[in-house]
């Protein structure tokens, strides 16, 4: 199956282009608000979020009053990436020094990391790493006082959450209620996969955002010119042959002249075995054979049996901690494009994850986070001088059905990441929307060519829209695509006024509950125009600019609100997938889906299935899942639990 999405960028080398202090693009964006005591900063994975930290960090230590940093990472790996660094070769004022004491991403107890913590904050120390886990355990029974002057640094904050249950979005808090502390957040994506927001709406607003989008970064990269996106369907298991194939559906994908992430299904997952290690043992016999192992570094060495080569292969599902460092930090320390040519993964090696070579991230089976799929991404576009383009694939099980049951997935959870990615701002520059009226033709001789004016285009009122239209439009359109109502208004089930003007200002309101209604037309208007004018294709003609929407040419200088609010905004995306997958495979994954959520035993589906017959002879229909009626809504639950009970022991029986 060919990519669903195939983005091209400009390569003009300015998102690594270093000023005097040494500060890339992004870097110099966000150093700019360093002053504030709330700094979230949101920019794709290699941007340098990273190294943003340390020249912030610096100058809150040298110059802002501020006594002590401490930086949190999501996993022990992505420490790494905040070691000791040398900013003064570069024209920094100073150097990022770590002391290896309080580096506590390495080997040891959680109860050693904690005691280490709090004497860090009894000591002359500046600088500790740690994960979020060693974060949270420090805070039980800890006074938030302690913090006081002290600079705290998240790192993946998208792993925060406003849900009282999640302990590190109470114990962030609790520190910007009962201390003076600093915050600085960093985060490649802003939205969760649980649709439960990462901050109230009123601790958002404390915050001063630094964005840097996917099109800035990737268009100013130097070598990666080109990034693909695209979606395989097998049937069976995914590293077995079928009968009418001559090779699996993993060796047909894999391509062992690519540096490869593979990262296998979760056990938890209907693609998965079960059996991990011999997921990984399976993706080496497609390779090749195992010649041997390093016991110094880990490395398996492989010999491939498609062109006679030894592979390097790392093996990051083994769950032996001393094998798992030994790897980890062989790949921490090789930065050269021979060190490795194969990754194998299940958990680690997603968000933070460094290995610039990185050309293509192969996943294997679903995933239902929009977050991950982005994180994962992010492995393969960074900028190397071994590629000019990059690839995610997703290799995803085909379930087998009945062709009566081909319907139109309403609640698709595959359409929305994908459809989502495509509102990425990777397929478009960015645009500027202004108020067009007949009496500022002077003002309008001052736009750049990616302003575009619009009549009737309302404005926002209030600091806080505006924010939201110059720093959360990607994220706000990301919930948006996987809001229930919005998925089974999509694609052609509602008109798009209905989507435009009821569906989308009802989420905005549900995201944003802070908002007067006036801004929340504003920013209503800024997401439906921006998804509008960037699905629709731009072209130069006389030296006017057209936009093709609905099928027709409009002149960018007759544009109104009223004409953009007939189109529907996201059916661009919805097109693209269409052409590329069945409503038949939408519709068998979003129950495969739904099944991973369902919580019921084989005893009780049994125990509906009279009921479930009796309901079919007595309707003509099967149970829908969307219901209101929570038995008619419950039995549906069955006969998908039972499909894919069926599915799995067809497949553990091969």
């Amino acid at each position: 199956m060919p990519d669903l999405i195939k983005v091209e960028y400009g390569q003009t080398g300015k998102s690594k282009k270093t000023n005097a202090l040494g500060m890339r693009e992004m870097q110099e964006r966000a150093y700019n608000a360093r002053t504030a005591q709330y700094l979230l900063i949101k920019a794709p994975p290699a941007s340098g979020k990273s190294r943003a930290l340390m020249f912030i960090a610096l100058d809150k230590l040298k110059n802002q009053g501020i006594k002590k940093a401490i930086v949190a990472v999501p996993e022990k790996s992505i420490g790494a990436s905040f070691s000791s660094t040398k900013l003064t070769e570069q024209g920094f004022f100073a150097d990022w020094t770590v002391n290896p004491k309080y580096n506590l991403c390495t080997a040891g107890s959680d109860k050693s990391k904690v005691k280490s913590f709090l004497e860090f904050l009894e000591s002359d120390e500046q600088i500790l790493i740690c994960t979020h886990a060693t974060l949270r355990f420090a805070f039980d029974g800890l006074d938030e006082k302690k913090l006081n002057d002290t600079l705290i640094a998240i790192d993946e904050f998208h792993h925060v959450s406003a849900d009282g249950d999640n302990r590190l979005g109470e114990v962030m808090k609790n520190i910007m209620a009962k201390s003076n502390a600093h915050v600085v957040a960093m985060t490649g994506s802003y939205f969760r996969g649980d649709n439960v927001p990462v901050l109230l709406p009123e601790d958002e607003a404390k915050f001063t955002k630094v964005t840097y989008n996917y099109y800035e970064q990737l268009n100013g990269y130097e070598y990666l010119k080109s990034l693909g996106i695209g979606y395989h369907f097998y049937t069976g298991r995914y590293f077995k042959k079928q009968p009418d194939k001559p090779m699996s559906a993993l060796e047909e994908i894999l391509d062992e002249s690519k540096k490869t992430i593979i990262h296998i299904p979760s056990v938890n997952s209907a693609e998965s075995s079960r059996e991990k290690y011999e997921e990984v043992g399976h993706i080496i016999d497609a390779l090749g054979d195992l010649e041997s192992q390093d016991e110094n570094t880990g490395v398996l060495y492989v010999k491939s049996k498609r062109s006679g080569k030894v592979l390097k292969v790392a093996d990051l599902v083994n769950d032996n901690q001393k094998e798992r460092d030994k790897i980890s930090a062989y790949l921490r320390d090789s930065n050269t494009a021979d060190a490795i040519d194969i990754i194998i993964a299940l958990g680690m090696a997603k968000e933070g994850f460094d290995w610039p070579n990185c050309e293509h991230a192969l996943t294997i089976g679903y995933r239902g986070s929009l977050t991950e799929i982005i994180q994962i991404i992010g492995r393969a576009t960074r900028d190397s001088n071994n590629k000019t383009h990059a690839q995610f694939t997703n290799l995803i099980a085909q379930p087998e059905a009945e062709t009566d049951e081909v319907k139109v997935a309403v609640n698709n959870m595959l359409k929305a990441i994908t459809a989502s990615l495509l509102m990425e701002q990777v397929l478009a520059p960015n645009f500027k929307f202004k108020l067009k009226e007949d009496d500022n033709e002077e003002e309008e001789k001052n736009d750049d060519q990616n302003t575009i004016r619009i009549r009737g285009f309302k404005l926002p009122t209030s600091q806080r829209a505006k924010d939201i239209i110059e720093s959360d439009l990607n994220d706000l359109k990301a919930r948006i695509l996987q809001d229930d109502q919005m998925l089974k208004a999509m694609p052609g089930n509602v008109e798009p006024e209905i989507i435009n003007t009821v569906l989308i200002p009802k989420i905005i309101r549900e995201v944003y509950p802070d908002l007067s209604e006036e801004d929340v037309e504003a920013v209503r208007q800024h997401v439906v125009v921006d998804s509008v004018i960037k699905n629709s294709v731009i072209e130069e003609q006389g030296g006017k600019k057209f936009v093709r929407m609905a099928n027709s040419f409009v002149n960018i200088d007759d544009i109104h609100i009223d004409l953009i609010d007939q189109v529907n905004p996201f059916q661009k995306a919805f097109e693209i997938l269409s052409k590329s997958v069945t409503t038949q495979v939408l519709k068998l994954i979003d129950e495969h889906i739904q099944s991973i959520k369902i919580e019921m035993t084989e005893e009780e589906a049994i125990m509906l299935w009279p009921k479930i017959k009796e309901w079919i002879g007595r309707t003509g229909e099967a149970p829908n899942l969307q219901s209101y009626d929570p038995k008619e809504k419950r039995m549906a639950e069955a006969v998908i639990f039972l499909r894919e009970l069926k599915r799995q022991r067809a497949l553990n029986e091969q």
